[in-house]
């Protein structure tokens, strides 16, 4: 008979063993596999530099997971032991489209989570829908501030920084690069993330260069695919600068109708989401364009074994390096897993009885299961978690909102390929406001405003 052993050495012991095994056996009774619920662009402008390259990512994700390929702290199988499946469904169709999906997704596919979404419109129209509905949700991408600025969520989480940092950084770069600027134009989506990433970018300059002249700002609506007039109006403003949050689609039909008119000949052109089009359009992005990849993603990755994992796993599903989307999937990914795992070793390490003096594999299975949601989100409000990007902070949105920082570089088309260089880092708490301030209150305090 095995001697009674003290809490602290049974705690310790059931840790060790889920840590070892996966806990595969030990979990088979009471659940098989967790159901992710997985949304992106299949079809439509968005699809080919954002929503498929999501979809390989997650598939490629996926299966490192259940193979238990990950590099640590992620190297148990799956989540907790348990392989992971996906169900996906396409982001196209619009607002009302997707919360009727999500209903399906949450009440007939019964998913144990969701991941998913990369437009803003989408994500705030999701979020209220999860809190209602009471599913955990993870957003991987949509830029606005507003979801946790605007509301405050328990189910809702998104794992990569808003909008605001990519505003602030993009006008500390073009500062640092070209002080000189006097005159600024724009051209963004006349949606959510378009306009908040216009207004964050204009109160930036307000805040940091009084003097420069806002000469134009063109706001076409999402998708329009035709840019004549909006050309025009910024060729005859004659600006010093063009900020674009363009993406998708749009973002390619706009340099692709702007360049026979030599929009960019005398102006400095600033995609703050322009690095998935880098491999898409060489040849269409004139040099000296400075661009982003919405953090210290794909180009603007340092070296890491999680950064080689996520690129490695990704060119032998997709062909080419991992776009930023493709990034921003695998922190969802992670972060879920690193809140889940960290809810179930906690659940282990409490669930044994004082003096229990049983077989440690019989207190193993009557102590280990699968941690509530309910456990997994107190894990994951406020986490810190390693991920391809660096480090990743849920410390806005009272712990729902990550936090990193970011970069930018300067374009040049070399041997049939654009290539980023004078790459300047901007750390998390220089682009970020502090929690409980709004983004434009932060900026137009001139980024002194505290929380309350």
């Amino acid at each position: 008979m095995i001697k009674a052993m003290k809490p602290s050495r049974l705690a310790a012991a059931a840790t060790a063993i889920v840590l070892a095994l996966g806990a595969p056996v030990l979990m088979a009774q009471q659940k098989t596999s967790i159901k992710v619920g997985f949304v992106t662009f299949l079809s439509g402008p968005a699809a080919g530099p954002f929503g498929v390259p999501a979809r390989q990512a997650a598939e490629a994700i996926v299966e490192s997971l259940n193979a238990g390929k990950a590099p640590a702290p992620y190297q148990i199988k799956g989540i907790g032991g348990l392989p992971l499946e996906l169900v996906v469904i396409d982001e196209a169709g619009g607002a009302t489209k997707q919360v009727s999906e999500y209903r399906t997704l949450v009440q007939r596919q019964e998913v144990d989570f969701v991941i998913g979404y990369i437009g803003s419109g989408d994500c705030l129209a999701i979020a209220p829908v999860a809190e209602e509905l009471k599913k955990l949700t993870v957003f991987f991408d949509c830029g606005t501030p507003r979801i946790f600025e605007e509301a405050s969520y328990k189910y809702v989480f998104r794992t990569r920084p808003h909008a605001t940092m990519d505003a602030v950084a993009a006008t500390l770069y073009l500062l640092d690069n070209r002080p000189a600027v006097k005159r600024i134009a724009g051209i963004n989506q006349n949606y959510a993330y378009g306009q908040d990433s216009w207004n964050d970018f204009e109160a930036t300059i307000k805040v940091l260069k009084p003097e420069v002249e806002i000469v134009t700002s063109q706001m076409p609506k999402f998708g329009a695919g035709q840019y004549g007039a909006e050309i025009s109006a910024l060729a005859g403003a004659n600006p010093d600068v063009i900020h674009s949050s363009l993406w998708g689609g749009d973002l390619e039909a706009f340099m692709l109708q702007a360049q026979p008119r030599d929009l960019f000949k005398k102006n400095i052109l600033v995609l703050v989401a322009g690095e998935p089009y880098l491999h898409r359009l060489p040849g269409k992005i004139p040099d000296g364009t400075v661009v982003g990849a919405r953090g210290v993603n794909a180009v603007f990755a340092a070296d890491s074994p999680l950064k080689r994992w996520l690129t490695d796993l990704y060119k032998a599903k997709a062909g080419i390096e991992p776009n930023y989307p493709a990034y921003s999937v695998a922190n969802a990914f992670l972060g879920v897993k690193a809140a889940w795992e960290k809810a179930a070793a906690k659940k282990v390490g409490s669930a044994i009885p004082m003096g229990a003096n049983k077989n440690v594999k019989e207190e193993m299975e009557k102590a280990y299961a699968p941690p509530t949601q309910e456990e997994v989100i107190a894990m994951f409000e406020k986490l810190s978690f390693d991920t391809p990007s660096g480090k990743v902070q849920m410390s806005l949105g009272k712990g729902h909102q990550a936090v990193t920082g970011t970069a930018y570089g300067t374009t040049r088309f070399e041997n049939g390929v654009v290539k980023v260089g004078n790459i300047k880092y901007y750390p998390a708490e220089r682009v970020n406001p502090p929690e409980g301030v709004s983004s434009l209150d932060w900026i137009k305090s001139g980024f002194r405003a505290t929380a309350k």
